[in-house]
C-alpha cells in the first residue's frame, strides 16, 4: 500500500513538471533559445586573459625563422597573429594542426595585418634549413608566417611557463614528443585574446585539431575572431 502511494506521488510530480515545464521548453525551441556550450557567441567582444586584474600580454620571445632571420614578439606588433608549438617530424596532430593553420593562411595570408608563428619543440632536428623545406612544402601565402627554432630549454620555458601550453620530450609518444594542440590568438598590441564559453569563462586557447563532437571548430572560430581583431 505504501509503495502504491509513493508511485502515485511520483506520477503526480512528473505530470506537474510536464504541465509547467514543457511549454517553456517548446517555446525556447521555437525561438532558438537553446545554448550549445560548443557553439560560442560570435557577437561577443573577445576577452583578455587577466592575472590579478591585469591584461596578460604574450610573453617575449626572440627566435630564428626559416630564413635564418631573428624574429621577436615586437616584430608582430601591429599584426593579429596565431601561435602554435609543433615539430616537423610529428606523425599525428601536427599534420592536422598545420592543415588547419594553412586554411587560415589561405583566407587571410594576403593581409599584412595578419601573421602566424609556428615554434618547433624539436629544435635539434628542426634547423632553419628543415623549417624552410617544411614551409615550402606547405606552399604558404603569407609573408608573415614564421617557423621558429632556437635553444630547447628556452623554447620549453616559453611553451610551458610563458604560454602555459604543454610541450615535452617523451619517447612513449609518436615522434618522441608530446604537446597540446592549441592555437593562441594575439592582438595587434600583443595581448592574448579569446572567446568566452556559454558559462562566461574565457576559453584561453583555440583547439587546433578538429573535434567531431563540436558544432563549431576552433579554426572556424579563429577565422571569425582574427577578422574581428583586425578591424578593431
Amino acid at each position: 500500500m505504501n509503495n502504491n502511494i509513493k508511485y502515485i506521488g511520483l506520477l503526480i510530480v512528473i505530470i506537474l513538471f510536464g504541465i509547467f515545464s514543457l511549454p517553456k521548453i517548446y517555446e525556447r525551441v521555437a525561438n532558438s533559445d537553446i545554448k550549445d556550450s560548443n557553439r560560442l557567441n560570435t557577437n561577443q567582444r573577445l576577452s583578455y586573459l587577466t592575472i590579478s586584474d591585469e591584461k596578460r600580454k604574450a610573453p617575449d620571445f626572440v627566435l630564428t625563422n626559416q630564413d635564418s632571420i631573428l624574429i621577436s614578439n615586437d616584430d608582430m606588433l601591429g599584426k593579429v597573429y596565431v601561435l602554435e608549438f609543433f615539430f616537423t617530424r610529428c606523425p599525428d596532430i601536427c599534420i592536422e594542426m598545420n592543415k588547419n593553420m594553412k586554411s587560415l593562411d589561405e583566407q587571410l595570408g594576403d593581409s599584412n595585418d595578419f601573421g602566424i608563428i609556428s615554434i618547433t619543440i624539436d629544435p635539434k632536428n628542426d634547423t632553419p634549413y628543415i623549417l624552410k623545406k617544411y614551409s615550402e612544402a606547405l606552399d604558404i601565402k603569407s609573408q608573415n608566417w614564421h617557423f621558429l627554432t632556437g635553444e630547447k630549454d628556452y623554447i620549453y620555458e616559453l611553451a610551458n611557463i610563458g604560454f602555459n601550453i604543454y610541450a615535452n620530450q617523451n619517447a612513449d609518444f609518436a615522434g618522441g614528443f608530446e604537446h597540446q594542440g592549441y592555437f593562441a590568438l594575439i592582438d595587434k598590441d600583443g595581448y592574448i585574446r579569446s572567446r568566452r564559453d556559454s558559462f562566461g569563462n574565457p576559453i584561453m586557447y583555440y583547439l587546433g585539431i578538429n573535434d567531431i563532437n563540436a558544432s563549431m571548430q576552433g579554426t572556424d572560430m579563429l577565422s571569425y575572431d582574427i577578422k574581428k581583431l583586425i578591424n578593431e
